[in-house]
Formats: C-alpha cells, sequence, structure tokens
C-alpha cells in the first residue's frame, strides 16, 4: 500500500497522500468500479503478482462510491437487468465452451503423438485445458497476446512442469534469472519426454510419467508477490 497509513505509493514510486473524505472501493464488482471511474477522479490499486499485476481496489471519493453503489442497486434490482444478466451468462457460456475445444485441439496438436498413444495425448490435453483455459485461472491460456498455437505450446510445458518434475519442491536461490533459467532446463526435459510418445516407443502405463501426472491434482502457476502498483 504506502509506508504509512492514510498513503499509497504510486507506479514511480512517490508517495501519495490520499485525500480527505475518499475510500477504498475493493476489487470484485466490475460494473461499479466501471460507473465509479466514470463518474470522477479516482486511483486504481494494483498489486504485482509475478508477471502479472492485478486490481486490488479504487480509491475514490466515499460520496461517489456511495451515490454510484445505490444507482447500481436499483438498475440490478429490475427485471430487463435480470433477462440482460442471464442473456450474457449463457453468451459467455458459449464462448468459454467453443474456446475450450479449440485450445484442447491445440494441444493435441503440439503433441502430436504417434497413434498407438492418440487416447493418452486426447486425455492430457483435457486435463491441461480444464486448468489453463478456465475462465479466471490468469494462465497463459488466457491472454490474446500469442497465437493459440503457442499458447497451448507454453500451457502443456507450464503443466509438465508441475505434473511430471520436482519443480514445486525446488528451494530455488532467489537470484535474478535463476527460476527462468530452471524453467528453461525443465522445458527441455519435457520436450524430450514427449519425444518418446511422438516417436511411439512403448510406455508400460505404470511406469508412464504423463499418466503418473494426471493422477495429480493440478496447481496453479503462481508468481510471487513483488509489491504495489498505483495507477492514476
Amino acid at each position: 500500500m504506502g509506508p504509512r497509513p492514510g498513503c499509497v505509493r504510486d507506479s514511480s514510486g512517490a508517495v501519495l497522500e490520499i485525500p480527505a473524505g475518499w475510500a477504498l472501493l475493493p476489487a470484485g464488482d466490475a460494473g461499479l468500479t466501471r460507473r465509479v471511474k466514470r463518474a470522477g477522479p479516482s486511483w486504481t490499486l494494483r498489486a504485482r503478482r509475478g508477471k502479472r499485476v492485478i486490481s486490488l481496489g479504487l480509491w475514490a471519493p466515499a460520496e461517489t462510491i456511495a451515490r454510484e453503489r445505490a444507482a447500481l442497486e436499483q438498475e440490478r434490482a429490475t427485471p430487463t437487468y435480470a433477462r440482460k444478466l442471464e442473456t450474457d451468462r449463457r453468451r459467455r457460456a458459449r464462448e468459454q465452451a467453443r474456446y475450450a475445444l479449440e485450445f484442447q485441439a491445440a494441444v493435441i496438436e503440439f503433441l502430436d503423438f504417434a497413434p498407438c498413444h492418440l487416447e493418452l495425448a486426447r486425455t492430457l490435453a483435457e486435463a491441461i485445458t480444464a486448468h489453463a483455459a478456465a475462465v479466471g485461472s490468469g494462465t497463459v491460456a488466457r491472454t490474446q497476446r500469442i497465437p493459440l498455437a503457442r499458447r497451448a505450446e507454453a500451457a502443456t510445458i507450464a503443466w509438465l512442469r508441475h505434473q511430471t518434475t520436482a519443480y514445486d519442491e525446488l528451494k530455488i536461490p532467489r537470484v535474478k534469472g535463476m527460476r527462468r533459467e530452471v524453467r528453461r532446463l525443465l522445458a527441455q526435459r519435457s520436450r524430450q519426454l514427449l519425444e518418446r510418445y511422438r516417436r511411439g516407443e512403448a510406455v508400460a502405463a505404470e511406469r508412464c510419467p504423463l499418466r503418473a501426472g494426471l493422477a495429480r491434482a493440478p496447481g496453479p502457476d503462481a508468481g510471487d508477490d513483488e509489491g504495489f502498483e498505483l495507477e492514476i
């Protein structure tokens, strides 16, 4: 937040006093946040999670927050809003189902397993898609900045890193570039592992690292909290 109560630090590191009469609107209600932003001055409080930046809330005049919350609650109580909400929910569900199918197909294409391992490829793609393509997962699968094929590749390598290596148990020194180098080396191992299935090598089910990984619960690729950032 800031070095002392009643203040915040902006993206340049400058300390700013929170204006009198302002309050923090916590993140979570996007509709209310948008209305408060449009209604007047505000500061967006952000936190860095690894390479991601997430919103923690909005500083704005308390009177503005109360007024816009009351107006929005009144609007949301109408039948028209309820119908719109349901229509939007169904649209998002259709879009998510379509994207999940596209992403799963891209994962299968990246795996490129030999016919004898095709069923395993489908099962693996389903697990990776369920974990990585979920709305709000914050994984590379949800970004629009890179092509679908690269998203599928990155998500697969990340899944393999967590489920087929000891990455989650490693004690990596907090040295700049060290975690990136460890991930690079583990990615090489994961690609070498995939080559066995692409060549069609026989792998006993009880000794298959991919099947063992599927038996484990997926874990998110979480980053470290690197502090707060304020956008004005």
